[in-house]
């Protein structure tokens, strides 16, 4: 499964608080509703609403994004969220709406992100982890 679409609807719960936990990597987006739900800066990033991820049409499979973290987060007008990783995207519109689908649907989207990565025998580890230990 996907993320859910781009358009917002005046029916969607709309967001009333975000907390980035950059300790943790985690970002808590409290709702409207009462909702509240914490979301991984790696799924974030993997399911981002860019098109650089959804490659118009053809979804991409990130990798190598296990410590991923958000370094800014910028409002855009009522409904979204413009989310600048650490690892430099920056290119994705996180709408209320989109915010909400992952949380409500985030242990499904997780393991259809898991078992992308073991079909293409791919990994969540930095990349630049490895590198660096040969360094130190």
């Amino acid at each position: 499964m996907t993320a859910p679409a781009n358009p917002t609807n005046a029916e969607s719960p709309m967001v009333t608080a975000l907390k980035l936990k950059r300790k943790s990597r985690q970002l808590e987006v409290t709702f409207d509703t009462g909702e509240t739900f914490q979301l991984s800066c790696e799924m974030l990033r993997v399911y981002s609403p860019s098109a650089e991820v959804h490659g118009h049409g053809n979804p991409v499979l990130v990798t190598h994004k296990k410590n991923v973290n958000i370094k800014e987060l910028t409002p855009v007008g009522n409904y979204a969220v413009k989310i600048t990783f650490d690892d430099g995207h920056d290119t994705g519109l996180f709408s209320w709406q989109i915010l909400h689908g992952l949380g409500t649907n985030q242990v499904e989207l997780w393991e259809n992100y898991l078992a992308r990565l073991r079909a293409a025998k791919a990994s969540r580890e930095p990349l630049i982890d490895m590198a660096v230990k040969y360094y130190k």
